[in-house]
């Protein structure tokens, strides 16, 4: 081997290194910010390291790219607000699946018949992979923004054209592996996946994307490592395969967390709105007053704050931050409680507390936090609907019987902020809204948090 040989494999080497401390590193929350300088060091010697390659014939093309790309993360990274990190996070999935499947087409387009059966097929499944994540990504994006109706969108008949539509995508790779040399049955191929990726996210609704962001993060890996056998790039085929099946396994427990099958997830047969086996309003929701909510809080000896997506949708975190560090001045034990799914994204609401400086030590998991709610004086609810809903412990014949869920509602007081008497997305009544304990507090979650935050401060 030449020096210049050497030298890439070397950087490869010290990437595949980084890529899987870094990915250690970001599995705990003090460690995380050290893991994402180990990526980025990583990713920055992969690029060295690809740009020495001999097969380069000219610079300025991916000089530009380099530098088009630098400066749109940049500004995603300076202007995207932490709120909207689920879309955004989308989106980066939508980019990196359609740099892997404009690569395996350059290189069918390029090669043709003449790539090996082993090259082809994982051409193939490179292809498939990143045009179906491309637009199942972008049709994510939309839902999360609000571009796209984020309830579920079916049809009669829509399972039936979603599995034709699947066999057909098999069936012309499959083809193409026997006539590589059919320049028709590839581009069908790239068709059918690309609409395939639409179909597989639009029955799905906006409160099931945890469960499809970890899924289209694992697609869009195993697309990457697919190039890489593709190119014969070392460095390709590890991150991809780190990517892929952290994202996999994460997609599972996601799904143990909302008692669902990972097989219902992986042919996009979930998220379909439920009009029966839910319970039913018995009573009425019973309305507190800021004053009231203020003076529970303030003479409480523990509190638990439990928050959803309603969190992030009014920007709230710094206010629930603020309004927690007054109860602390006053002696009052606080603490949150997370729910795996709570929000869009797998650690949403993490993310979004980290960005308020909400202390990772008040910070407690499902199974920690849930013995500690009889013992608490208040749990307030903020925004959160499904994965507080007692329906899913108490009713099995509710759709979501099983589903593990913060047990508020048993706590001594319960305050739920909410904009207004809807059901959410899943379209399912909350028992945990009529029950005794329940106090509704109605209005914007930023407002109501900053509102109780200065009636604490001039209670005597």
């Amino acid at each position: 081997m030449t020096p210049a040989t050497y030298f890439i494999e070397a950087t490869y080497l010290l990437a595949s290194i980084l890529f899987v401390l870094g990915l250690k590193a970001m599995s705990h929350p003090e460690s995380a910010r050290r893991g994402m300088f180990y990526a980025e060091a990583g990713m920055l010697a992969a690029i060295i390291g690809t740009l020495m390659h001999h097969e380069i014939v000219s610079y300025e093309w991916i000089i530009a790219g380099l530098v088009i790309g630098s400066v749109v993360g940049a500004l995603m990274a300076i202007w995207v607000p932490m709120t909207a990190m689920p879309q955004r996070t989308a989106l980066s999935h939508a980019f990196g699946a359609m740099a892997a499947a404009l690569v395996g087409i350059a290189e069918y387009s390029i090669h043709g018949a003449s790539l090996g059966t082993f090259t082809l097929g994982a051409l193939g499944f490179e292809v498939m992979l990143g045009c179906l994540t491309t637009t199942g990504s972008l049709i994510a994006a939309g839902k999360l923004q609000g571009f796209v109706r984020g309830t579920p969108i079916q049809f009669k008949g829509q399972q039936i054209f979603n599995l034709v539509l699947f066999g057909g995508t098999v069936a012309s790779f499959i083809y193409l592996l026997l006539h590589p040399a059919n320049a028709a049955a590839f581009y069908l191929m790239v068709g059918l996946a690309t609409v395939f990726g639409v179909m597989l996210v639009i029955p799905i609704g906006s409160a099931d994307m945890p469960v499809v962001m970890s899924l289209l993060n694992s697609y869009a890996g195993l697309a990457a490592a697919a190039t890489g056998f593709v190119l014969s790039n070392s460095v390709l085929i590890i991150a991809g395969t780190l990517d892929g099946f952290s994202g996999l396994i994460l997609s599972i427990l996601m799904c143990k967390a909302m008692n669902r099958s990972i097989t219902n997830v992986l042919f996009g047969g979930f998220g379909a709105v439920q009009t029966g086996g839910g319970a039913e309003a018995n009573g009425t929701m019973r309305e507190i007053s800021l004053d009231d909510a203020a003076v529970q809080l303030a003479y409480a000896n523990r509190v638990i704050f439990v928050p959803g997506y309603g969190l992030a949708t009014a920007q709230a975190q710094h206010a629930v931050r603020e309004l927690a560090a007054q109860l602390e001045a006053r002696g009052v034990t606080v603490k949150y409680g997370i729910h795996p799914v709570a929000g869009r994204m797998p650690g949403h609401m993490n993310v979004l507390l980290a960005e308020a400086n909400v202390p990772y030590g008040e910070l407690y998991e499902m199974d920690q936090i849930n013995p500690e709610f009889p013992s608490t004086d208040v749990a307030v609810v903020i925004g959160a609907n499904d994965v507080v809903n007692p329906d899913a412990r108490d009713n099995p014949q509710s759709p979501i019987a099983g589903m593990p869920i913060l047990e508020v509602d048993r706590a001594k007081s319960v305050i739920v902020l909410k904009r207004g008497q809807g059901r959410g997305f899943s379209g399912l009544e909350n028992p945990l809204f009529f029950k005794p304990v329940t106090s509704m507090l109605y209005g914007d979650a930023k407002a109501s948090l900053s509102q109780l935050t200065q009636a604490i401060q001039h209670a005597a």
